[in-house]
C-alpha cells in the first residue's frame, strides 16, 4: 500500500506491507504514482514522523522495520550504507570495500542505484571517487540538499560539544 504526504522538499509516497517500510518514493518519482491509501498504519504514520523530523534537521538516525527487497549482494550494500554516518560521504568504492569486494565498484552502484527506501537506507551520501556529487534517482538537487542539511546538523551537534 501507498501513502503520500508533502513535505517540505515535496510530496513523498511510503510504501507498506503494514508491518514494515518497503519503499519511499522521493518527490521527483511520487509524482508519477497513483493509488494512494487514505488511512495510514502506524509503521507508516510514524514513518512520516521520522522523516519530517530528518528533513528539519532533528532526526540523525532513524528507527523504523525496514524491508527492502534485492539480491543478497543488495541487501549487503544497503546494509552498509545504513553504517555511513550522518553527515559523511563514502564512495562507491568505499562500499565495494566494506562489502568484501574491492572490485564490484560497478555492482554497487547498480545496488545504490535500485535502493527502494531512500533517506531510510541513505544511499545520498554516497559519492564518486573523486569526491563529486553522482547520480541520485530523486535528481542531484535533492541530493545536494540533504547532504548539506546533514552537513549542517551534524557541525551544530559537534559545535556543542556533543
Amino acid at each position: 500500500m501507498l501513502y503520500v504526504r508533502k513535505t517540505i522538499v515535496g510530496p513523498m509516497a511510503i510504501g507498506s506491507d503494514g508491518k514494515s517500510i518497503t519503499h519511499l518514493y522521493l518527490p521527483k518519482n511520487t509524482a508519477e504514482l497513483d493509488g494512494f491509501e487514505k488511512k495510514e498504519p502506524p509503521v507508516v504514520k510514524e514513518a512520516f514522523r521520522q522523516l519530517e523530523l530528518y528533513l528539519a534537521g532533528k532526526l540523525k538516525k532513524f528507527d523504523l522495520p525496514l524491508k527492502a527487497e534485492g539480491t543478497p549482494f543488495m541487501k549487503q550494500v544497503w546494509e552498509k550504507l545504513v553504517e555511513v554516518p550522518y553527515g559523511k560521504t563514502a564512495s562507491y568504492k568505499d562500499l565495494a570495500i566494506a562489502s568484501g569486494n574491492p572490485k564490484a565498484v560497478r555492482a554497487v552502484g547498480m545496488a545504490n542505484a535500485r535502493n527502494p527506501i531512500a533517506i531510510f537506507i541513505p544511499c545520498h551520501r554516497i559519492i564518486g571517487a573523486n569526491g563529486k556529487l553522482v547520480g541520485y534517482g530523486g535528481g542531484l538537487e535533492l541530493k545536494t540538499w540533504l547532504l548539506e542539511l546533514e552537513a549542517a546538523h551534524a557541525s551544530e551537534e559537534s559545535s556543542r560539544g556533543r
